[in-house]
C-alpha cells in the first residue's frame, strides 16, 4: 500500500467509536475524533484512509476451538494478556440479540459446542455494524482492517506482551494505563493527545488502544504488517479472517 496519507485507528468506547487520526503528510497533524458510527467516521475522512480497528471483521458459519483462527494465531504470543481475546462465534451467532438464544446458535453452531462470553456479547451490535459495512461497500475491504489492542502493544513492544493488565475488576489500572503511554511516546505520539480533556464516553484505554491501532494502521499502509494467521483467511461472505500487526 502507499504509505503517504491517512492513517486512523478505531476502537469502540460508550460512546460509539473514536479514533486517532494520522496524517502523516503533515507533521504533527494528528486528531482524536469520536463518532456514532464507523460509517460517520468514513465520510469525515480522505477516501484513501487506512483503518485498523479493534473489532472483528469476518465471520465463520461454523467455529473450531477457541474460536476464529486469529484468535487461536494470537493467544500464545501474548502471555497473561491472552485473555482479552475473546473467542468470536458464527455469524448466526453474532445476529442474535438475545444472549440465551446467542448461547443456543453458538453452540449449535461450534465443535465442540461453546456459549457466547458476556464480554464478547457486549460487542455483538459494533461486530453487526461492522460487517453490515463491509458488506455493503465491499470496497472499503481494501482499506480496513482487524487489529487488537494487546496484539498492537505486544508487536510495538518489541514483540513482548505487557506486563502489566489494562483493567483489574473492570475498572482502568494505572499501571497498565501508565505502562501504554510510555510506549506509545517512545513509538513517537505526542504526549498532548493523552492530556486533553478526553471526549465524552470515551474512557482512557478507549484512547490508548486507539492510538495504538493507529500505530498498526500506518505499518499496515507501508506494507509492514502481517496478519495472524498467515496466510489470512475468508469468511463465506468474502471477508478477510485475520487480526493484523
Amino acid at each position: 500500500m502507499n504509505s503517504a496519507g491517512t492513517v486512523v485507528g478505531v476502537d469502540g468506547c460508550r460512546g460509539g467509536w473514536v479514533a486517532v487520526v494520522l496524517d502523516r503528510a503533515r507533521t504533527e497533524a494528528i486528531d482524536v475524533r469520536a463518532v456514532a458510527r464507523v460509517a460517520d467516521l468514513i465520510r469525515l475522512l480522505p477516501d484513501d484512509a487506512v483503518f485498523a480497528i479493534d473489532m472483528p471483521i469476518g465471520l465463520r458459519d461454523h467455529t473450531g476451538p477457541n474460536g476464529r483462527g486469529p484468535e487461536r494465531a494470537v493467544r500464545p504470543l501474548l502471555g497473561m494478556r491472552q485473555s482479552s481475546v475473546f473467542s468470536v462465534p458464527s455469524r448466526a451467532a453474532v445476529y442474535e440479540t438475545d444472549y440465551r438464544e446467542a448461547c443456543r446458535v453458538a453452540m449449535e453452531t461450534s465443535d465442540p459446542p461453546r456459549k457466547v462470553s458476556k464480554q464478547c456479547f457486549y460487542l455483538f451490535d459494533r461486530i453487526r455494524e461492522l460487517d453490515g459495512l463491509l458488506l455493503d461497500r465491499p470496497e472499503l475491504i481494501a482499506r480496513m482492517f482487524e487489529t487488537h489492542p494487546e496484539v498492537a502493544f505486544w508487536r510495538l513492544n518489541g514483540e513482548e506482551a505487557m506486563t502489566e493488565p489494562k483493567k483489574v475488576k473492570s475498572r482502568a489500572s494505572r499501571p497498565g494505563l501508565d505502562e501504554r503511554r510510555a510506549l506509545l511516546e517512545r513509538c513517537g505520539l505526542p504526549g498532548r493527545i493523552f492530556d486533553a480533556p478526553r471526549l465524552p464516553g470515551v474512557g482512557a484505554d478507549d484512547l490508548l488502544d486507539a492510538a495504538a491501532n493507529v500505530l498498526i494502521a500506518a505499518r499496515i499502509a507501508d506494507g509492514e504488517a502481517e496478519p495472524f494467521p498467515a496466510p489470512l483467511e475468508h469468511d463465506p461472505r468474502g471477508l478477510p479472517i485475520a487480526i493484523w500487526a
